[in-house]
């Protein structure tokens, strides 16, 4: 069986921080949202769109102007030879890039919906103001004397570490996603918050 090897890069952000992903080529752009959203690491807290060489894509729940809907839509038909690529944009507001690249097909004897099969480094933290927000982040981070560091652990809830990647983990949240049917509303996710509040200033 055919599968699709895609690359994903968060876009702006330096180290790159990237996914290697296995994909079936007929997947439908709700259900790869689904699986974007696990191999970055997001919570599905947003609003989201693709931007392909049909126009744009997105949940028909958004109600998004002059957007077609990602219920309908299959990968292989806005990727149609390697080297081709998409764009995956996420939060409206922070503005999440990615970019979705087709590297190669490949064969593959068991079918499976995804599987990653590598990538660096651990996704953002959300609502924490984009690539700029995020770089500013780190800087603070580092630094155990800068007077919003404090603030920003606090805001953040527990240690985070930039360099985390755990693919197995990835593996199995896709091996149960592939398990249960896609049930969850767009408007509920996009209305969703883990937190109370963006980033605080620093």
């Amino acid at each position: 069986m055919q599968f699709f090897q895609i690359k994903i890069t968060l876009k702006d952000i330096k180290p790159p921080i990237w996914r290697r992903v296995l994909f079936a080529p007929e997947i439908k752009l709700d259900r790869l949202h689904d699986v974007l959203q696990i191999v970055m690491g997001w919570t599905n807290s947003h609003l989201h769109q693709f931007e392909t060489s049909l126009g744009y894509i997105a949940d028909p729940e958004f109600e998004l102007e002059e957007a077609e809907s990602s219920k309908k839509t299959t990968l292989q038909s806005v990727l149609h030879e390697p080297k081709s690529h998409i764009r995956y944009e996420y939060d409206f507001g922070d503005g999440w890039d990615h970019q979705i690249l087709l590297e190669k097909v490949v064969e593959l004897d068991e079918p499976v919906l995804a599987f990653c099969l590598g990538g660096a480094r651990a996704c953002p933290p959300e609502d924490c103001g984009g690539p700029w927000g995020y770089a500013n982040l780190l800087a603070v981070l580092k630094d155990a004397n800068h007077p919003e560091y404090k603030s920003m652990n606090e805001w953040l809830g527990s240690r985070f570490d930039p360099d985390a990647f755990d693919v197995e983990a990835i593996n199995k949240q896709l091996a149960r996603l592939a398990l249960r049917p896609r049930k969850a509303s767009a408007k509920k996710a996009a209305g969703r918050s883990v937190r109370t509040g963006r980033l605080p200033d620093v």
